[in-house]
């Protein structure tokens, strides 16, 4: 393969995945395709199957997870029915996650410093102290105060913020290819949102890493994204670059969805609006029989 036809080559790229739980799809016939440098965004209301198809992404399912489909690839390898060491091969450097709740991301049993340090076990070449300096150097970049004595801090001594902004700084850390950011600024003020956001900025521009945002911030979607996928009921419903589907959604349940944003809700409405679920399913029946 030519130098170009790697340059090109898409980071992700997933086709007709299915994912299933007991016989109940939770995720059904998903197309994706990121290229590097690319940021995408996926949006949807709570169940709608975002989290579950970016877990999938890293082999982070639960072994009651039935994934089917015909690729999910990362890099130009299929990792679709790969096993535990498979993914683990690609997890890092390939692709990363900042995941939603970081109360849950880190041991409780461990120094953070020392989880950290963990995660650089492929780069042999680095004394410990080298290691030390790139994982302070990482939390003042995420806005972390006293940076060098967090690598003596337990998860329970730090606030949620703080912790995700650890989290954050893991992920960046490895400088993988593509990054997964499941709601990665829920936890933090709107000052260090702007910073976390201008942080993946820089990882594009200076490193050519593909983004997968998920977030129900239909702002941030709209500011950092190229690209941006609506989920409904675990099927893409819509996708295409941001101004496009900002400017005019075609799908009821992405219009719907827009006019539930707070920030575009008229000052004294009296019913707050609420998305029709009925209606939806409806315009689906319609759609399958017409």
């Amino acid at each position: 393969m030519s130098t170009e036809q790697q340059q090109t080559r898409p980071v992700l790229e997933i086709d007709e995945l299915s994912i299933s739980y007991g016989g109940r799809p939770t995720v059904s016939n998903v197309n994706l395709t990121i290229q590097p440098g690319e940021i995408v965004g996926i949006i949807g209301e709570s169940g709608s199957g975002k989290s579950t198809l970016a877990h999938s992404i890293l082999g982070l399912l639960p072994s009651s997870a039935a994934v089917s489909g015909k690729a999910l690839s990362l890099a130009g390898r299929n990792f679709l029915g790969a096993d535990g060491p498979a993914f683990r091969s690609v997890r890092g450097p390939g692709a990363a996650m900042v995941f939603q709740n970081p109360m849950t991301t880190f041991s409780p049993l461990h120094r953070l410093g020392d989880q950290l340090t963990d995660l650089l076990w492929r780069e042999t070449s680095l004394s410990k102290e080298e290691k030390r300096q790139r994982i302070v150097a990482v939390f003042k970049q995420v806005g972390l105060s006293n940076a060098a004595e967090r690598l003596s801090n337990y998860p329970f001594e730090l606030s949620g913020g703080m912790l995700q902004r650890v989290a954050i700084a893991a992920a960046l850390m490895m400088r993988p290819s593509l990054l997964i950011a499941d709601e990665p600024t829920t936890a933090l003020d709107v000052t260090m949102e702007a910073q976390i956001l201008h942080l993946i900025r820089e990882l594009r521009a200076e490193a050519g890493v593909a983004v997968l945002m998920i977030s129900h911030h239909l702002g941030v979607i709209a500011e950092i994204c190229d690209r941006v996928v609506v989920m409904y009921a675990g099927r893409v419903v819509e996708q295409g670059p941001v101004e496009d589907i900002f400017a005019n959604p075609t799908h009821p349940y992405t219009r719907a969805l827009f006019a539930c944003e707070p920030a575009l809700i008229a000052p004294g409405v009296d019913r707050m609006p609420v998305i029709d679920h009925e209606a939806l399913r409806r315009h689906a029946d319609g759609r399958k029989t017409a």
